[in-house]
């Protein structure tokens, strides 16, 4: 029996994340396989596969692959097939958490090992000939070592995702998908760090005892203001990158998308009045790199409101913050920052924007919705209003996504042996970025280009690294600027 249209789920876009198989056994009919599609579609499913993986003269075994909108819309696309005459459930599986199944990562040795003479140069006694020449020469560690090509991913599991403070052991899976995308997209041998600790002493000095292992650290989903004192204390006491991808990339990324939206409505950096909602980790790097760009007018709505240097009750990266955004301490709410704002930046909490403010906002406004998984506002709404807008998520055009800039930025800094990341180096990674969307490509609907476009970890690899080896070689400067 189809469902009725005001029980049926709303049309939002399912996605793969909650792709799900469900095998069924049914009594051999013609009809079988017709009336499982039906069922799932009426239910607001998107069938992908159904395979029939054994047929009897009595039974057949179905399984049939959808992708839902939610965990519970899920639950109710099985039910709906649980309900079909002649067809019994047997058996759930959530391939998100299959594909999780012992790890997403795996370490593999880059030399045969098949023979006495591969063991004895592969380790004893050859490997300490090469462990006395690095006693020498420690200069030589990154040639014959993984440390010239690794990355360690360090997390005290504080701010997951959009998740929280899950702790470490939560925190593990992310971590390693971040090591996936690095070798995926860069060739990079990333290792997983989480840390059981949120104590920043405890931190830094961590990183600092197992830093000789790496060629560089990527923090991750540390919670501020706590990331910004790790940050800056590890990038001191370390003579190898440090970089805080939930910052610096994706401050790069924002910065590049935001170039390109720009050219599609021909207004330049320097003449745009932007809004950015969110004063952490994130909020405060796009702020200090669009300010680095050129951008002259920027004010920052958290939750205390706009910040105003003039507010004691700020923290005190909240209040630098503002200094350097809202000198002339405007006060007021997200719609009194929107009015007559050119740009909404949005990298807070879902659904603080209502759509109807855009229109308040200057002609032909741009708003990037960075929330994730759910935006801060709704984004089919939003369209009505928006003449560009951007998003986290994958399942709508304009995906403002890290990995357009973390795997490249690390590629450079690892082949220029960097010894720390520059402001100018963020700066030449996200106009490489930009770069890679031509001119005939560039449109409203396609500001950034394809996670999966080859030149683009290429083409920020190249920008890094010619920023830092004249950096490196001529004024010796280590800090970011």
């Amino acid at each position: 029996m189809a469902m009725p249209d005001s029980a049926r789920p709303r049309p939002t876009p399912t996605s793969a994340s909650y792709s799900i198989t469900v095998r069924l056994y049914a009594i051999p009919d013609s009809s079988v396989v017709g009336r499982l599609a039906t069922a799932v579609s009426e239910a607001g499913g998107l069938v992908t596969a159904v395979d029939v993986s054994e047929s009897r003269h009595d039974r057949i075994t179905i399984d049939v692959t959808c992708s839902a909108v939610n965990g519970e819309h899920s639950e109710q696309i099985v039910a709906a097939l649980r309900a079909l005459p002649g067809v019994e459930v047997h058996r759930v599986s959530d391939r998100t958490f299959l594909l999780h199944l012992g790890g997403k990562i795996s370490v593999e040795s880059k030399v045969p090992l098949r023979t006495r003479d591969d063991l004895s140069m592969a380790y004893t006694p050859g490997v300490g000939r090469v462990s006395l020449a690095l006693a020498a020469h420690p200069e030589d560690v990154s040639k014959l070592t993984i440390k010239g090509n690794s990355v360690a991913v360090v997390t005290d599991g504080s701010a997951v995702l959009g998740l929280g403070n899950i702790g470490p052991g939560a925190a593990l899976p992310v971590m390693e998908g971040k090591a996936a995308l690095f070798k995926r997209f860069a060739d990079i041998d990333a290792w997983p760090i989480c840390l059981d600790t949120q104590d920043v002493d405890l931190i830094v000095q961590t990183v600092q005892l197992i830093a000789p292992g790496f060629g560089g650290i990527n923090l991750e989903d540390i919670s501020a203001p706590r990331c910004f004192e790790v940050e800056a204390r590890l990038r001191e006491l370390l003579d190898i990158p440090v970089f805080h991808d939930d910052q610096h990339g994706t401050a790069i990324v924002v910065l590049a998308a935001l170039t390109n939206a720009l050219r599609c409505i021909r207004k330049g950096l320097g003449a745009v009045r932007v809004v950015v909602a969110g004063g952490g980790a994130a909020g405060t790097a796009i702020v200090d790199l669009l300010l680095a760009a050129g951008v002259r007018h920027v004010l920052v709505w958290d939750r205390e409101g706009i910040l105003s240097p003039t507010d004691p009750s700020l923290n005190p990266s909240k209040a630098s913050l503002a200094g350097r955004t809202n000198p002339g301490g405007v006060t007021g709410d997200l719609h009194d920052a929107l009015r007559g704002a050119d740009v909404f930046i949005g990298v807070s909490a879902p659904g603080v924007l209502p759509a109807e403010w855009i229109a308040d906002m200057a002609e032909d406004p741009v708003v990037f919705a960075l929330a994730n998984p759910d935006p801060e506002t709704d984004i089919d709404t939003a369209r009505k209003y928006a003449t560009i807008l951007a998003t986290g998520r994958s399942d709508y055009p304009n995906q403002i996504n890290n990995v357009l800039a973390f795997p490249g930025v690390f590629r450079g800094l690892l082949d220029a042996k960097a010894r720390q990341v520059s402001t100018d180096m963020l700066l030449r990674a996200a106009s490489a970025l930009a770069l890679c969307v031509s001119d005939d490509q560039l449109n409203p609907a396609y500001i950034v280009p394809s996670v999966f476009d080859p030149s683009v970890p290429k083409a920020v690899a190249a920008a890094v690294r010619d920023a830092a080896r004249p950096r490196e070689r001529i004024t010796g400067d280590r800090g970011m600027e």
